[in-house]
């Protein structure tokens, strides 16, 4: 295909992903409430168990606005992602041949797969013990007699929240990177279990800087990252090239 062509059907891919992405923004502005009170239930539901009546503030007239567009833009990137590596895979799949398709096809569903999976556990599991842990610094009387209590702005708790789902979705994509790879011959098996221990420390060290800076959050993140590790070196084990026998 000539140059020219490429441009097109590449123009034309990309404007069905801005479509979708489009097209999924102004539902999900619609819902954003909603969207939001879901990503706000962790914190709402420990502020309830304490039996007080609690609230979010923001401090500029236009955060309460810019809130729900990145709401709803967070949203849609979750919405239109399948459409948008759809129309990457069409824009690829013609310059592969029918081995490659079949050896990527399994990477293309882990993907999404593992993404869902990293912020599900961010959302169900981390969440609530790192809120807790975040809430246990207040005191009904702090110095002088004045009680130290949260007033979170909706802005800066959404800022967290979206960082630290993504963060999760993204590094549970060890295991897709590593058996990648694998496959083309850039890393072994046998080379992930030399380093494993030096990999264990950059566990750690990605989720320092990764997650935010307590022990909960961070732990929370490196344990399943050694986890999927693991795994991954089952799985570069079975899809890297094996030996040509003499």
């Amino acid at each position: 295909m000539p140059l020219l062509d490429h441009l097109i059907e590449l123009r034309r891919r990309l404007m069905w992903s801005m479509g979708a992405l489009l097209i999924a923004f102004f539902v999900c502005y619609h819902f954003s409430g909603e969207i939001y009170s879901f990503l706000a239930e962790p914190l709402a539901k420990i502020l309830e168990s304490r039996g007080t009546d609690r609230r979010m503030i923001f401090t500029s007239l236009t955060e309460g606005f810019f809130t729900y567009l990145k709401v709803a833009f967070f949203g849609a990137a979750f919405i239109s992602f399948p459409v948008i590596a759809s129309q990457l895979w069409l824009f690829i799949a013609p310059g592969l041949y029918r081995s490659e398709k079949r050896a990527f096809a399994p990477f293309l569903i882990a993907t999404p797969v593992l993404f869902v999976l990293g912020a599900a556990l961010a959302y169900y599991f981390v969440f609530p013990f790192a809120w807790a842990f975040f809430l246990s610094f207040e005191t009904p009387t702090g110095g002088g007699g004045v009680p130290i209590q949260l007033e979170a702005r909706v802005g800066e708790y959404l800022d967290l929240v979206m960082k630290l789902i993504f963060a999760f979705g993204i590094a549970f994509q060890l295991p897709v990177a590593l058996s990648l790879m694998a496959k083309v011959g850039i890393i072994t098996s046998a080379s992930l279990k030399k380093y494993r221990r030096y990999a264990y420390v950059g566990m750690f060290v990605i989720a320092a800087i990764l997650a935010p800076p307590d022990v909960i959050t961070q732990c929370g993140l490196a344990i399943p990252l050694i986890g999927l590790y693991e795994i991954s070196i089952l799985a570069a084990r079975m899809v890297e090239p094996k030996p040509a026998e003499d």
